[in-house]
């Protein structure tokens, strides 16, 4: 499986990247270059991403206008609740 991004205008323009990525393996990979990246993609002309499996669509438009609540330094702490949530319901399932 691979983890790609969209990049793209504020009007769905799809554009290309200011920093080439990667394919990532994990979509924990791909998060974490996404904030480490984002503000030079949105110098180079991209708005917002969105974050595909393979040609699956798993979220996005995701803005990368810091002054917006779904910025990337924002959405970060939302995944990792889902993701520690997701384990505490597991971790219960096993009990």
């Amino acid at each position: 499986m691979a983890w790609t991004w969209r990049f793209e205008k504020s009007d769905g323009t799809e554009v290309p990247p200011a920093v080439e990525p990667e394919e990532f393996t994990t979509q924990g990979d791909a998060e974490s270059w996404i904030g480490e990246a984002w503000k030079e993609l949105l110098a180079g002309g991209a708005d917002q991403v969105h974050l595909f499996e393979d040609s699956t669509k798993i979220y996005g438009p995701m803005s990368l206008h810091a002054d917006q609540a779904d910025a990337p330094g924002e959405a970060e702490p939302e995944a990792e609740a889902k993701a520690d949530a997701a384990s505490a319901d597991e971790a219960a399932d096993q009990a």
